[in-house]
C-alpha cells in the first residue's frame, strides 16, 4: 500500500491477499474462503488504524490552524478537501460492496453492512456479483466495476492537484487501474475483468476493504506532505536568545524610552554571508559582528546583504539597512554669572544638543532676534537693552517637536572704548612718538572679546601757549596740522589735553574719557 510507510503485518496481509487471488484461480476450497475471512478481518482493522492516525493527523493540523491561520489556513484548506475527496471515493466502495453483499446474500443493504464476511453464506458464490460488477459486457464497462475504476482515476487525478510540484514529484498513490493484469492462463485482461469477473464474494469483500485501505493511505500521505509544507520553507534554528532592540540608545529627560524585545533564533552551525558597503563582514556562530571606525560626524548610514541557505539547500539573500550618529566629544565649562548677552550688537551663540544633527534644532528668543549665522553652525543674537533674555531650543525630528531646555541671559551695554594716542592713554609721551602717531585710536577693554569697532568722530585739542589757552576742534580722529605745530614747538614738561573725544559704534555714539599728556 502506498502512502505510510507499511508495517510487516501489513506487508504480510497484501501478500496473503495475492496469494488467495492466485489460489483462488485454481481452486476455490473451504480453507480458501476462510484464509480470505481471516485477510478481510486483518485488513478491516488495517483500516481503523488508518483512520485513526489520520485523524491525529488532522487534530495537529487544525491546531496549528487555530494558532496561526494566515500561515497554516491555505494548507489546511486543502487538507479538508482531501478528506472530503477520500471520504466520497470510500463511502462509494462501502455502498458497492454492500450492495453486492445485499444482493448475493439476499437482504438489506443495511443488514449487510452489519454482517461480517464470516456470517455470509454466500460468500463463496460469484453468479451475483460477477453480474453486478461486470453487467452485460466483455469487459466490465457495463457493470459497477467500471464506475469504480472511473471514481478511482478521477480521485487519483484530483488529489494530487493539492499538492506542490515537490509533492507530486514524491509521493506515490498505488491505487493501480493500468496494469498490467493477467488471467491464470496468462491472457492480459483489464482491471474490471482481473479483480471481479468470476471472483467470489469472499475476494470481492476483501479486495474493497484493501481499496479502502489503499485510499486512506493516500489521504494521509498527501494530507502529511501538506502539513509538513506549512514549514517546508522555514528556517531551522538551533539556537534561543533573547535580543532587545532599542528605538534609540540617547534618550533625553522627559522623553521615552522605547525598545523591542523578542527572542532571536540562530543557527549556530551557519555562517551567513555578510556584506555591507561591499565589504564582506565575518561570523561566527551565526553571528556577524560589524565594526567601523567614527570618522566623519552626524548621521551615517550604512546597507548590505544578509545570505543564508534556505531549508533546500538554496541561497537567499535579504538587503538591509541601518543608521548611526557620530558625535565629536565635547566638554562644556560655562561660568553662571557670565551668561550675557550684549545689547545692540551681533552675538555669536554656539547651539548644540548632544545626539542631535544641527539641521533638526530650531531657537527663539523672548526678546530681540536669533538667527543662524552664514556658516549654518552658529547662531546670531541681537538684543535691544533690556534686563534678560531667554533662549529657548526645539528639536524637529520631522515626526515630533520637543522643547530640549531654555537658557537665561543678562543684557549688558557695550563697554565703552578707551581713546589712545602714540600707544598710550595719559601721561608722559615723546614728542616725535607723538608727531609719529597724529592719530586716536579707540580700543576695547583687554577682557572684552567681541570684534567691535568704534570711530572717532570729534574731539578737541587743548593745550597751554604764553599763558594762553590753545583749543581747537579735531574732525575725524587725525591730528590736524596745526596741531602738529603746536606739539613740535612744545616744550619738555608741557601739558596738552586730547578731551570731549566722541566715538561711533554700533549702537551709537559714545563720549570717551580725557587724554592728558605730558610732552617729553
Amino acid at each position: 500500500m502506498a502512502g505510510y510507510k507499511e508495517t510487516p503485518r501489513q506487508k504480510m496481509i497484501a501478500m496473503m491477499y495475492l496469494v488467495l487471488t492466485a489460489l483462488l484461480a485454481l481452486n476455490v476450497s473451504v480453507e480458501i474462503i476462510e484464509a480470505f475471512v481471516v485477510v478481510n478481518k486483518s485488513i478491516e482493522g488495517t483500516n481503523v488504524n488508518l483512520k485513526s492516525k489520520n485523524e491525529e493527523t488532522y487534530a495537529r493540523f487544525e491546531q496549528q490552524n487555530l494558532l496561526n491561520s494566515k500561515k497554516v489556513g491555505p494548507y489546511w484548506n486543502k487538507a479538508q478537501e482531501a478528506k472530503r475527496m477520500s471520504d466520497d471515493l470510500i463511502n462509494f466502495i462501502e455502498q458497492a460492496k454492500f450492495e453486492a453483499i445485499s444482493r448475493a446474500e439476499g437482504i438489506t443493504i443495511e443488514q449487510a453492512s452489519q454482517t461480517p464476511l464470516k456470517d455470509i453464506a454466500a460468500k463463496d458464490k460469484y453468479d451475483v456479483t460477477t453480474n453486478y460488477f461486470i453487467g452485460n459486457s466483455q469487459d466490465g464497462s457495463k457493470g459497477k466495476s467500471k464506475e469504480l475504476k472511473d471514481r478511482i482515476e478521477l480521485y487519483k487525478r484530483d488529489i494530487v492537484k493539492l499538492l506542490d510540484d515537490r509533492g507530486r514529484a514524491t509521493i506515490k498513490l498505488g491505487l493501480d487501474t493500468e496494469g498490467p493484469f493477467r488471467d491464470a492462463s496468462g491472457a492480459k485482461q483489464n482491471w474490471e475483468m482481473h479483480n471481479f469477473y468470476h471472483i467470489i464474494l469472499a475476494a470481492n469483500v476483501t479486495f474493497l476493504n484493501k481499496l479502502i485501505a489503499d485510499v486512506r493511505s493516500v489521504e494521509g500521505d498527501v494530507v502529511t506532505k501538506l502539513f509538513n509544507s506549512v514549514s517546508a520553507d522555514d528556517y531551522k534554528f538551533d539556537m534561543v536568545a533573547a535580543r532587545v532592540i532599542p528605538n534609540s540608545r540617547l534618550v533625553f529627560q522627559g522623553d521615552k524610552y522605547e525598545s523591542e524585545i523578542l527572542v532571536a533564533a540562530l543557527d549556530s552551525k551557519q555562517d551567513p554571508n555578510v556584506v555591507i558597503n561591499g565589504r564582506q563582514i565575518p561570523a561566527e556562530a551565526g553571528i556577524a559582528k560589524y565594526s567601523v571606525a567614527a570618522g566623519a560626524t552626524g548621521l551615517q548610514t550604512y546597507k548590505g546583504t544578509i545570505t543564508v541557505k534556505g531549508p533546500e539547500g538554496e541561497e537567499k539573500s535579504y538587503p538591509f539597512e541601518e543608521s548611526y550618529f557620530v558625535m565629536t566629544p565635547s566638554l562644556t565649562v560655562a561660568p553662571t554669572k557670565m551668561n550675557v548677552f550684549y545689547a545692540n550688537v551681533d552675538n555669536p551663540v554656539s547651539i548644540a544638543a548632544s545626539g542631535i544633527p544641527e539641521s533638526q534644532i530650531s531657537a527663539n528668543i523672548s526678546t530681540g532676534t536669533i538667527k543662524r549665522a552664514a556658516d549654518g553652525k552658529t547662531w546670531v543674537v541681537r538684543v535691544p537693552l533690556g534686563q534678560k533674555a531667554v533662549v529657548t531650543v526645539m528639536h524637529n525630528d520631522g515626526k515630533t517637536t520637543r522643547n530640549m531646555g531654555s537658557a537665561d541671559f543678562r543684557i549688558k551695554r557695550v563697554p565703552d572704548p578707551k581713546a589712545y594716542i602714540a600707544n598710550t592713554d595719559g601721561g608722559p609721551v615723546q614728542k616725535n612718538m607723538l608727531l609719529a602717531s597724529r592719530a586716536i585710536i579707540p580700543k576695547m577693554p583687554d577682557d572684552f572679546d567681541f570684534d567691535l569697532n568704534f570711530d572717532i568722530v570729534s574731539f578737541k585739542f587743548v593745550g597751554v601757549r604764553g599763558g594762553d589757552i590753545y583749543d581747537r576742534d579735531g574732525t575725524g580722529n587725525m591730528l590736524t596740522q596745526e596741531m602738529q605745530t603746536f606739539i613740535s614747538n612744545s616744550k619738555r614738561g608741557q601739558r596738552i589735553w586730547i578731551e570731549d573725544i566722541m566715538a561711533k559704534g554700533p549702537d551709537g555714539n559714545r563720549k570717551l574719557g580725557t587724554i592728558s599728556l605730558i610732552v617729553q
